[in-house]
């Protein structure tokens, strides 16, 4: 790969994210919610999971959309922070939740396979093509990502959730 990557490279690896998402809510989705259920007192319903998830969706081609067409650094911002918060932070949280519980969490395959890969090539193609320096990029993935590790903390050490 050359020193400099492709201009529309950062364009293109965002029109993945919602496959990317995707993949991970298929293999999610078959027992997620009881995982979840039996690991906090205030549990949720599958009607819940299903509509968070299609929202989540949904802001996700809303940004990847604005993005292709504007082409923003305040939307790349953005979408760094929204994909830091739906794919890196709940990557940490399936690990971490694996790790708890000496065993799969419905989601682990895709969150190590698919999420962290992903963001890691995003960040790299940012980087590369000088959208946003490393530290830049660190305090938006940080700041994106806060609000899921603290839900994830909650839940895998306070039986509890912070949504």
């Amino acid at each position: 790969m050359s020193e400099k990557a492709n201009p529309d490279s950062v364009g293109q690896a965002l029109l993945a994210a919602p496959a990317v998402f995707v993949c991970h809510f298929l293999e999610e989705a078959p027992g997620f919610v009881e995982w979840f259920n039996s690991h906090v007192a205030r549990g949720i319903s599958s009607g819940l999971f299903w509509r968070v998830n299609l929202t989540a969706l949904v802001v996700t081609l809303i940004l990847v959309a604005l993005y292709w067409f504007t082409r923003s650094r305040i939307i790349l911002v953005v979408s760094v922070a929204w994909l830091s918060f739906l794919m890196f932070a709940n990557a940490l949280f399936h690990l971490t939740g694996s790790v708890v519980d000496r065993g799969y969490v419905p989601g682990l395959m895709t969150a190590v396979l698919l999420y962290l890969p992903y963001c890691a090539i995003l960040a790299t193609y940012i980087v590369r093509n000088g959208l946003l320096g490393k530290v830049a990029l660190t305090v938006v993935v940080l700041l994106g990502s806060t609000p899921m590790l603290i839900h994830g903390y909650l839940i895998l050490f306070l039986g509890s959730r912070l949504f």
